[in-house]
């Protein structure tokens, strides 16, 4: 169950879905460099349409899309890569707890996620947002990641229970070992590719689940992010207008994000089920069932 970066970079999609991540984690970093000025400033009139000045159009307000869609990556990435990141620590220390432990521990802490996994996830978030009223990017967070973690913390807890009685561990158990050590030196790094797996599905999640909580009009207006964009795209009826690109812009980045970090997901899948490498199977079978057929044309 153990990967490394090697075998990951093995893997084509996992390449093409780091350039994807890097270079839109580029893009915010070097956001002043890249879109210099105030995303906020009003720049030209409203809803123009995309230009050599202005290469994704303006909103309602004049403000130029590109500056918007730049800047707002910040806001939307580094929320979803913390949130994803919050998300998987939480789950991963709950299951491993859970799992290793068991007895009354385990029956806690499971109860818990029970409790907190069959409610709504959605339903809750926005719940929790309308008491809260207008919240900034920190709140969003929080609230995510104190009502997503049961997933992660299932899985891990159900492999932390098939590990915790196999030789290894055993042997770890006979020789005095403690606790800590058992579970972060012999368990944890065999846990690497689920981790992976929930740190990934986590960060999408974490960035579709603030997009529709800004887009909702929970979020906070005056902190420019995918969402906000979205949320005064529509306050502003672009679609109705035909300004496309008012709102195609975020959503084209939403999607773009995503997909690269499903191809990375793909790629942990792979890794950790290798059934699921059809591709060079079906490739290795093609080229021996050639090699089959010129045997037996040369033998006739």
């Amino acid at each position: 169950m153990n990967f490394g970066l090697r075998s990951i970079l093995r893997q084509k999609k996992a390449l093409a879905g780091l350039v994807i991540i890097m270079a839109l984690w580029l893009m915010a970093l070097f956001a002043p460099i890249v879109a210099p000025g105030e995303p906020g400033a009003r720049v030209g009139r409203s809803h123009q349409p995309p230009s050599i000045e202005h290469v994704m159009g303006t909103t309602k307000m004049g403000r130029d899309v590109y500056r918007q869609f730049v800047w707002g990556a910040r806001s939307s990435l580094s929320v979803g890569f913390a949130t994803g990141i919050a998300i998987t620590v939480l789950g991963t220390a709950i299951g491993l707890i859970a799992g290793y432990a068991g007895g009354k521990t385990d029956a806690v802490l499971d109860l818990a996620t029970n409790a907190v996994l069959v409610i709504p996830n959605m339903p809750l978030l926005i719940l929790l947002a309308s008491f809260a009223g207008t919240v900034g990017p920190m709140t969003i967070m929080t609230i995510i990641a104190l009502t997503s973690w049961p997933w992660g913390a299932r899985m891990t807890r159900s492999q932390t229970m098939a590990l915790r009685n196999r030789d290894f561990v055993t042997a770890s158990k006979m020789i005095g070992e403690p606790a800590w050590r058992i579970i972060f030196v012999e368990i944890l790094p065999n846990l690497t590719t689920l981790i992976g797996i929930n740190l990934v599905g986590s960060i999408i999640y974490a960035i579709v689940a603030q997009t529709t909580l800004e887009y909702l009009g929970f979020g906070d207006p005056l902190k420019v992010s995918w969402g906000t964009m979205l949320y005064n795209a529509q306050n502003s009826s672009a679609i109705m207008v035909g300004a496309w690109w008012d709102i195609g812009v975020p959503a084209l980045g939403i999607a773009v994000t995503g997909l690269g970090l499903a191809l990375l997901n793909f790629t942990f899948d792979e890794i950790a089920n290798p059934q699921l490498r059809s591709g060079p199977a079906l490739t290795r079978w093609f080229r021996l069932t050639r090699a089959r057929n010129r045997e037996l044309e040369l033998g006739r």
